[in-house]
């Protein structure tokens, strides 16, 4: 082989090598979404900022919007809305009494603690599964944008499908082995910015009760970030079907959008929180444009 022949094999090789070279570079999607999982857990059990912030839930018969503030003894909710519309008096004299209960029993408010901490449990049990319970591959690019990563950010988009080696540990985790979808996940912050999913088949779940949910099912979450180092849930739209105890029809159509994110005092006591809610509530309804959790 002549000296030219060879220098132009040696191009070609070389030419090819760096046009593969982005491909061979990109991390594998399986450990991708292992690193964002482990910074969402790192996260939850780390944080110790606390927020203020607006959820408006929409479902068949209208939307609540509420307003909450994180506490160390729970968060506080206090409901400003139906329908877009400020509450009436005897709407609004039945909301506070509501959550007055929580501090004139504190065995209700320790109840309502201990429901939230399972609900959390189970959403970690759920996410802690992510990377095991799915085999993942690339499906593109977006761009986060408001209510979705961080705004202008690159989000890599993967789809996702059941691993079949994959064993659910428990009834909780069985869900996933019916799921396919996508996952979007900011690589700059490595987080989950959306999970999009759909049930292929019917599927059961424990969720501290027996059933099943019906093939075609589809969720979606999404997250943003709302400060340094602090992502949250913007958006969950849920539509199931299925059955309870495998008697009773379960029907799930809901949409919740949380908004107006503010920081509070770290050491708010429940007690304070509500204080502060029923403040927040009349600057809302008294100055509906200007408040960052305007009804609207």
């Amino acid at each position: 082989m002549s000296r030219t022949s060879l220098c132009m094999v040696v191009l070609t090789v070389a030419s090819f090598a760096s046009q593969q070279e982005p491909v061979a570079s990109q991390p594998d999607p399986g450990e991708l979404v292992r690193r964002a999982v482990r910074n969402e857990m790192k996260t939850v059990t780390e944080g110790t900022d606390r927020f203020m912030f607006r959820g408006t839930k929409t479902t068949l018969k209208g939307s609540t919007t509420k307003i909450y503030i994180e506490t160390r003894e729970g968060t506080a909710g206090l409901v400003v809305a139906y329908d877009g519309k400020a509450l009436t008096p005897d709407q609004r004299r039945a909301e506070e009494a509501r959550v007055e209960r929580f501090l004139n029993d504190p065995e209700e408010l320790k109840k309502k603690r201990k429901q939230e901490r399972e609900d959390e449990e189970r959403t970690l049990r759920i996410v802690r599964a992510i990377p095991d319970a799915f085999l993942f591959e690339y499906a593109g690019q977006e761009q986060g944008s408001a209510g979705l990563g961080r705004v202008g950010d690159p989000l890599v988009k993967l789809k996702f499908r059941p691993n079949p080696h994959y064993q659910p540990p428990s009834r909780v985790e069985q869900v996933l082995t019916g799921m396919q979808g996508f996952v979007l996940v900011d690589i700059a912050r490595y987080r989950l910015a959306s999970i999009d999913g759909t049930l292929f088949r019917d599927v059961n779940f424990g969720w501290g009760i027996l059933g099943h949910l019906d093939r075609g099912g589809h969720f979606l979450v999404q997250q943003q970030e709302i400060a340094e180092n602090r992502w949250d849930i913007a958006r969950i739209s849920l539509d199931f079907t299925g059955k309870i105890l495998l008697v009773k029809n379960l029907v799930i159509r809901s949409t919740e959008v949380f908004s107006g994110f503010k920081k509070v005092p770290p050491d708010l006591t429940f007690a304070q929180a509500l204080e502060l809610l029923k403040q927040e509530e009349m600057a809302v309804v008294e100055n509906p444009t200007t408040s960052k959790l305007a009804l609207k």
